[in-house]
């Protein structure tokens, strides 16, 4: 199913269909402020080892990453964060950024892993900070599988729907995505260290 929504004012109606897809651990594709995104409600195992089956990775050892609408849920997901790195979030987000937190217990019960760490997205799109918002929990997230010889198809979600439709259960159509991935931001010990360079311009005080 691909369904049209703005990202201007996103619908209603249609946030409320893609947030009951989810909550019944549905698998959808839907746009960021880079690529667009592959996940699942974070609380839907059986739809998580399904992402982990079309992107051919594992959650527990690979950069998948959280979704969320806001900074107001990291508590229950990451470890105590230092005043420094929470400002710098701040700064930044909603923007082009995954930053990299060592995660609470919560996390490794959610995937039945030893998983330490957690990325956390708040992207600065209004649909999918949206659709979280209203499914009253985070998305896992990961972008889709790379076609190496059209590169720039996977921006389209005309071509993804055509492509990946009888993978998922919904493709959002948000416009025409990035072709850039986020800026990584490792924030474990305590001090940003950029490990993958995307579209986010990081910038620290000195």
């Amino acid at each position: 199913m691909l369904i049209k929504i703005y990202p201007q004012n996103p619908q209603p109606r249609a946030i409320e269909q893609v947030v009951n897809i989810l909550d019944r651990g549905g698998i959808v594709v839907y746009p960021t402020d880079t690529l667009y995104g592959l996940g699942c409600a974070i609380d839907r195992l059986q739809a998580a080892e399904a992402v982990e089956a079309i992107k051919e990775e594992d959650v527990a050892k690979n950069l998948f990453s959280f979704i969320c609408a806001d900074l107001s849920q990291l508590s229950l997901y990451c470890k105590p964060i230092p005043n420094a790195i929470f400002k710098l979030m701040k700064h930044h987000l909603p923007g082009p950024f995954t930053f990299i937190l060592e995660a609470s217990n919560q996390v490794p019960k959610l995937f039945k892993s030893k998983k330490k760490t957690v990325g956390i997205r708040v992207p600065d799109n209004n649909i999918i900070r949206e659709i979280v918002k209203e499914l009253g929990r985070p998305i896992l997230n990961t972008s889709l599988p790379q076609n190496e010889e059209y590169p720039e198809y996977i921006c389209d979600p005309e071509w993804i729907h055509e492509h990946y439709g009888h993978l998922i259960d919904l493709v959002v159509d948000g416009g025409t995505g990035s072709m850039e991935p986020s800026t990584v931001v490792d924030c474990t010990s305590g001090v940003p260290i950029i490990i993958r360079q995307g579209l986010g311009k990081l910038m620290i005080d000195d």
